[in-house]
């Protein structure tokens, strides 16, 4: 097994956690969306943190935007096959958030 460092986790974390990223990420899995799709599905997230969220992933190399030379103008994100490689990452971060939250109702109860 290979040895783990804290440089290779915090550079996980510093790719994938913003507020917003992995959500982000986890609404472009399989499908292309335009802006407004993406905060339609993320009714909760700021105009401007949308923008910067999506400008760092797209720095990254995670998320590709295309433009359109059309009126309205039209610009569209997907995962770079660079960004489907987290895909798994994501989905175990998902499982264990559902758990944590269900744990912590428990707790509640």
């Amino acid at each position: 097994m290979n040895e783990t460092t804290p440089e290779d986790i915090k550079e996980t974390l510093e790719v994938v956690c913003g507020k917003w990223k992995a959500v982000i990420l986890m609404e472009l899995m399989g499908t292309t969306l335009r802006f407004n799709e993406i905060k339609k599905r993320l009714p909760n997230i700021n105009h401007q943190t949308l923008i910067k969220q999506l400008k760092e992933l797209e720095r990254d190399e995670l998320v590709k935007r295309t433009s359109y030379p059309v009126v309205p103008p039209r610009v569209e994100y997907t995962l770079t096959e660079y960004g489907e490689s987290i895909k798994e990452l994501l989905h175990h971060m998902e499982d264990w958030g559902r758990k944590h939250r269900q744990r912590k109702q428990e707790e509640v109860k």
